[in-house]
């Protein structure tokens, strides 16, 4: 397997520091409001990630945090007049109601940074000790200066990084680049006694914290949306690494933007959609087809034609898995014919080419286009006249691909069918009451549908068709 690696800018072999096993930090959502479609596409790619390596055999610890405290959750529960736990506890509900809809895996844990304080301040303490940080006045600062390798991660050096970045100007630092580890309690915040005085934890420490907590000093990808490549991560490695005296992460994994109409998403463009919005319209599975349409490191353009074509294309695997499910209620022969276990070898042959895609920097656009060129030979190859073994080998193949994805494990006869054998049934009685008008009327229905109706010995089935 090759992983791109932001820190080097190259694909590398994927080594695991520990045999067969993936210790894997992402970052999740700020736990104050809904998370957006871009968070959405983030947490798609790396559940799709998290999915492939244990597709391929790796156990996964897969860590994805909640930062339940920051000047947003602070500012929007104030407004509210509620506490800030009270906040977090909210939408920590609402975000696991929308992660389950668009069925991404839980977490092995999902540890929230108000729960680690006592290992935050030891951290900070540690890098104090160490001249990596100083104190004023009950706020502590990590030294950016004190770390060599500082911009290693964003490919530019300290003195590029201080011209282009936006920095929270604060006469008493040491330096205008040097970034909050520890923060001073203001009014109206929460705060947690300290050697400082009583605060909160910055932003980069509790990451740091919690991966080096429950994966340990080293692990091997930290992930993430591009935008935290810099001061995020690029912090996290500055803070970590002058801790331990090792590498934070072995590979740095970042998903790219999500455009809206072609423009960045922004409330003031009017372009700005929760994934909770995006659900009330389209199903799960369109979706996340949508969201790994594309190579996760390259930018996505969200529209509603783009959506359309997903949902287009989700319907057409859909019919294949549907007319299969079907053709297993019509088949006679049990066991596969020679001819067909040749078939059946030259099928296994797309899933190796899914793998050579998907092991490739997780190329899902070009995985996807290897299960559409597997089910139109199987719509072209597949009869009444095969043979269940066929039949049910093509069903749990096409699930089995769609598996990594997240998409393709729902059977059709729970939803599709009930509704159409309802409508078939309502034919039949109308024939039966020589009520023709109605009859045709539902035959055309379904047929605008693409759902064909056959009379058959055994009575009417039918097909979905293209």
């Amino acid at each position: 397997m090759k992983v791109f690696n932001t820190l080097t800018r190259k694909k590398e072999e994927f080594v695991p520091l520990q045999s067969g096993i993936v210790n894997m930090y992402v970052c999740g959502p700020t736990v104050y409001n809904f998370f957006h479609i871009g968070n959405g596409r983030t947490f798609i790619v790396f559940d799709t990630v998290r999915r492939y390596f244990e597709y391929r055999g790796y156990k996964v610890n897969f860590v994805q945090n909640f930062t339940d405290i920051d000047d947003k959750m602070i500012k929007r529960a104030n407004e509210e007049n509620i506490t800030v736990k009270e906040l977090g506890d909210r939408f920590i509900e609402e975000y696991y109601k929308d992660a389950d809809a668009l069925n991404i895996e839980r977490a092995t844990i999902n540890p929230r940074a108000t729960e680690f304080i006592d290992e935050i301040i030891n951290f900070v303490k540690d890098l104090i000790d160490k001249g990596y940080a100083y104190e004023i006045n009950g706020d502590v600062y990590f030294n950016t200066k004190s770390f060599k390798e500082y911009g290693k991660l964003s490919g530019q050096n300290l003195d590029d990084l201080q011209a282009g970045a936006r920095i929270n100007i604060d006469e008493r630092k040491n330096d205008p680049m040097d970034f909050a580890i520890w923060k001073k309690q203001k009014p109206d915040e929460p705060g947690w006694e300290s050697p400082w005085g009583m605060g909160r934890p910055g932003w980069h420490i509790e990451c740091s914290c919690m991966a080096h907590k429950l994966l340990g000093e080293t692990i091997d990808i930290h992930a993430g949306g591009h935008d935290l490549i810099f001061p995020h991560h690029e912090n996290e490695i500055a803070q970590s690494e002058c801790r331990t005296g090792k590498a934070f992460a072995k590979y740095w994994m970042h998903s790219a933007f999500l455009n809206v109409n072609n423009e960045k998403m922004s409330k003031s463009l009017n372009n700005f959609f929760t994934a909770r919005e995006i659900l009330d319209k389209y199903e799960p599975d369109v979706v996340r087809l949508f969201m790994l349409s594309g190579h996760y490191r390259t930018q996505l353009n969200f529209s509603e034609e783009s959506l359309e074509a997903s949902k287009a294309a989700i319907e057409r695997l859909y019919n294949a898995i549907s007319n299969l499910e079907n053709l297993l209620e019509e088949v006679k022969v049990e066991v596969a014919s020679d001819s067909e276990r040749e078939y059946l070898k030259h099928l296994s042959e797309y899933k190796d080419k899914y793998i050579e895609k998907m092991d490739d920097d997780f190329n899902t656009a070009d995985g996807i286009s290897v299960i559409f060129d597997m089910i139109r030979d199987m719509n072209t190859n597949i009869t009444t006249e095969s043979s269940k073994e066929l039949v049910n080998y093509c069903l749990s193949l096409i699930r089995e691909l769609g598996s990594p994805l997240g998409v393709l494990q729902k059977t059709t006869k729970t939803t599709l069918e009930k509704e159409i054998e309802e409508l078939i049934e309502k034919r039949q009685e109308a024939r039966k009451q020589k009520n023709w008008a109605l009859s045709d009327e539902i035959r055309d229905s379904l047929k605008s549908r693409g759902i064909v109706l056959e009379d058959t010995p055994q009575g009417v089935r039918w097909k979905k068709v293209d």
